[in-house]
């Protein structure tokens, strides 16, 4: 079986990744924890809210 993986196949870019920040990094407002919230309500309800309330 032959190996057609190769790690050396990407291209490499120095200095692209200094300016790059991940998600956890970024700072958020209270608007947007306020709707991740809100869409956590709706999904709990959706999920939990609606099966019992139909049994």
């Amino acid at each position: 079986m032959s190996d057609d993986h190769h790690a050396d196949d990407h291209d490499h870019h120095e200095g692209e990744q200094e300016g790059r920040v991940t998600s956890p990094m970024q700072e958020f407002t209270m608007g947007q924890v306020t709707t991740g919230v809100l869409v956590l309500a709706v999904g709990l309800a959706v999920t939990f809210g609606l099966p019992l309330l139909l049994a």
